[in-house]
C-alpha cells in the first residue's frame, strides 16, 4: 500500500522531472524522502534543503546522504576553481559544488529539520558490511520535521 514518486532533473526515468529548489509539489506531500547525493550538485543547497522540508508531513522522516568527508570539520566550496579536471581533484567529481564537512548535519538542523546522525556500519559486522558494500563509519543523516 505504499506509492513512491522519483524525481530528478534531468534522468529520463524519473516519474516527476523537478528542479529540487523548486518543487512542483504541495506542502507536506511525503512522509518519508530519500534524497541520495544530490546536494553536493546544487549550488543553493539551503534552498533545496528549505523545499525539501518544505514538502515533507510533520511527523516525516528523511535519508539525505551526502558524500562526507569526516576529517573536514567545514564544508569547502570554491566557485573560481572552474576546470573539470581540477573540480574532480579537489571535489571528488567534476560536477560537485562543495564538499561537506562535519558541520553538514548542522546546516540541516538550521534549515528546519531534526536530525540523527548515524554510522550503522558500527552497528554492523565486517563480514555484512563488506557483503552489502557499506562505507565504513559512513555517518548517515536521518531527518524529521516536527
Amino acid at each position: 500500500n505504499h506509492q513512491y514518486i522519483t524525481a530528478d532533473l534531468d534522468s529520463p526515468i524519473a516519474d516527476v522531472k523537478a528542479d529540487i529548489t523548486n518543487l512542483p509539489f504541495k506542502d507536506d506531500s511525503f512522509d518519508v524522502i530519500f534524497c541520495n547525493h544530490v546536494f553536493e550538485h546544487i549550488p543553493d543547497d539551503d534552498k533545496a534543503m528549505q523545499e525539501l522540508y518544505r514538502v515533507m508531513k510533520k511527523g516525516g522522516m528523511g535519508i539525505f546522504q551526502i558524500p562526507l568527508d569526516v576529517t573536514r570539520a567545514k564544508t569547502f566550496e570554491d566557485d573560481s576553481i572552474t576546470d573539470p579536471n581540477e573540480r574532480a581533484k579537489i571535489f571528488g567529481q567534476y560536477d560537485h559544488v562543495r564538499v561537506y564537512g562535519l558541520d553538514y548535519f548542522e546546516k540541516l538542523r538550521l534549515n528546519g529539520f531534526k536530525v540523527e546522525e548515524i554510522n550503522y556500519a558500527k552497528k554492523l559486522s565486517p563480514e555484512f558490511i563488506d557483503r552489502y558494500r557499506l562505507m565504513k563509519d559512513e555517518i548517515i543523516p536521518v531527518v524529521y520535521k516536527y
